[in-house]
């Protein structure tokens, strides 16, 4: 039988509710699974914990772990401050404590466990640090999301409350987070949610958002019932032991009056004043006044790294922002270099002549160096191909649709070309006028002759592109083209898209196959400041004209879906709607 792994950590004043937790989520697990409950604490007295064993069933055990003698054994390490004694923080000790698990949850006392917590367990995130919902406070309150954008970097909808984890242990590990965040409690002190801004900082694009419901904040706006809820949280203030009038209370009681805790907890919100609610009130008018101090300082984390960054790119991704609000997405931010106009007969678009294939050969043996190089360099960094078998599948030639942020986005799907073993079809990719005439040094070489199609501000010269274009697609060759039409830096969503390719397609009547390159940050930071990106390249079902439509019903009718399939792609990964 499987053995679940499961976390909390607490004090001895405290454990009075880890028991009430745990006695709902022992009324609705499985019992399919052995449980392996872990209790980790500095204080917690014998007879305390007599009561939680008490609890203990044929499937479930309980083991209170001391951490004293593991915070001596780190101490050296920590920065002279008294986080570590804290219960919050003992979480980030769990996969170092416990090295021979791979996965493991980790829950705060101040929950309800109403749905089966295996369910919880068995979310697949081997490809992520740890799998968490969405923190409200964030979400719902702008002081706390502009607090979160402005101080840590992260968008308010990408930050996850840490009082329900899914630990990816092995990651931790792997990722070095302990390491990492002792080291970055001695330079930054984040103030407002402590260990949760920390947590979120060093997980940052690497979490799979889960279902809400395994998480359910007592703030703000909650469903109206609380059925089919599996997780009810009950923070900051919202504690039914202080107030009478608790958002779903009467679910706590309910639990609670079937442990021998009850008369305990019952007695303290009896005794539980006027003045005393009115301090807790208070404590989140001064958390809220913290955020807004906080976002104002002109060292936040945030500012801390931009010193680092490099200039011109904190100026590119200011103007991308620009850009955005202003609802402008097919201009570059960048500047290009000057160029001329490709005059017809200039290209060799279906590189008939001798010189054009000799050229392309060596041209194609410097770029596989070169590639090898940026990937034993960590330069592009290329974690997971999704969806290779759309590729292989097909049996035409085909638009490969991209997402434009970086000059080597092209490298990345040209590795999933090659993973998809196309043998005597080639790979092309459609670039701007400007990268073909004008482009200096290694990377121009690349570009006149790598197989590439340059468009033309000449209609004659661009009637051969057409033409040319055509033919591939027609011989069974695949072109890459960005039908965002503009290049936006580490540009995470998918921007408007121009009907060029899809026209192309329509014409030809070949399919358009979707790509939609994922960035996650690494670990890695690059020469310019800014962490290395991680790619995880998706692959989606090919998209086919209809028969039944003419050239210009299929072209917006293509472009369309492929839209579509983007945004679905992006909100999937990056756990949040696609707003700009």
């Amino acid at each position: 039988m499987k053995t679940i792994p499961i976390f909390y950590a607490c004090d001895n004043n405290f454990v009075k509710f880890t028991i009430v937790s745990l006695s709902s989520m022992i009324e609705n697990a499985s019992k399919e699974y052995k449980y392996d409950v872990h209790v980790l604490h500095t204080d917690i007295l014998p007879e305390t914990q007599e009561a939680m064993f008490r609890l203990q069933n044929e499937n479930f055990k309980v083991t209170f772990d001391d951490v004293t003698d593991y915070l001596e054994s780190i101490k050296e390490m920590m920065p002279l401050r008294d986080y570590y004694s804290k219960t919050t923080y003992f979480r980030l000790f769990i996969a170092e404590m416990f090295p021979s698990l791979d996965k493991a949850i980790y829950i705060d006392s101040d929950t309800v466990v109403q749905g089966d917590i295996s369910e919880f367990f068995e979310y697949d995130i081997s490809e992520y640090d740890l799998g968490a919902c969405h923190e409200q406070a964030m979400v719902q309150e702008n002081i706390y999301g502009t607090y979160v954008e402005v101080c840590m970097g992260i968008n308010r909808n990408a930050y996850f409350n840490a009082g329900v984890l899914l630990i990816n242990c092995k990651r931790f590990r792997e990722n070095n987070i302990l390491e990492r965040f002792i080291k970055l409690l001695g330079v930054y002190n984040f103030r407002v949610t402590q260990d949760e801004d920390y947590l979120n900082v060093l997980c940052k694009d690497h979490v799979k958002f889960l279902p809400q419901s395994w998480n359910m904040e007592v703030f703000g706006n909650v469903p109206d019932s609380p059925e089919g809820i599996n997780i009810i949280h009950y923070i900051m203030v919202a504690k039914p032991w202080h107030f009478h009038d608790c958002r779903w209370g009467d679910i706590f009681w309910n639990y609670t009056k079937k442990t021998e805790v009850y008369d305990e907890i019952k007695a303290i919100l009896d005794n539980y004043t006027d003045e005393q609610r009115a301090s807790d009130m208070a404590s989140a008018d001064r958390l809220t006044a913290l955020a807004i101090e906080e976002t104002n300082r002109p060292d936040t984390y945030v500012a801390r790294i931009r010193t680092k960054q490099d200039q011109g790119r904190v100026e590119i991704l200011n103007k991308i922002a620009q850009y955005e609000r202003e609802g402008i997405f097919d201009k570059d931010v960048e500047d290009d270099p000057p160029s001329r106009e490709i005059q017809p007969d200039e290209v060799d678009y279906l590189g008939k002549k001798l010189s054009s294939r000799i050229q392309s050969k060596i041209a194609f043996g410097l770029a596989r160096k070169f590639l090898n190089k940026i990937i034993d360099e960590k330069k592009m960094i290329v974690t997971d191909i999704k969806g290779e078998e759309y590729f292989s599948s097909l049996d035409s030639g085909a638009i490969i649709t991209c997402n434009h942020f970086n000059a080597f986005d092209s490298f990345a799907i040209q590795l999933a070309y090659e993973e998809a073993k196309q043998k005597n079809r080639k790979f092309y990719r459609i670039i701007k006028e400007g990268n073909y005439t004008s482009f200096p040094g290694f990377y121009g070489y690349l570009m006149r002759h790598c197989n590439t199609l340059p468009l033309s501000s000449s209609p004659k010269a661009m009637q051969q592109f057409t033409r040319a274009t055509g033919k591939l697609l027609q011989d069974g060759h695949f072109v890459l083209i960005y039908p965002e039409q503009s290049m936006w830096w580490n540009y995470r969503k998918p921007k408007p898209l121009k009907d060029g390719g899809f026209y192309l397609a329509a014409k030809y009547k070949v399919p358009v196959l979707p790509c939609y390159i994922i960035q996650r940050d690494s670990t890695i930071i690059g020469e310019d400041g800014f962490p290395v990106q991680e790619y995880t390249i998706h692959i989606s079902k090919p998209i086919y004209p209809d028969e039944n439509l003419n050239t210009s019903a299929n072209t917006t009718a293509m472009r369309e879906e492929n839209y579509r399939v983007w945004k679905e792609i992006y909100e999937d990964a990056y756990g949040m709607p696609l707003k700009y």
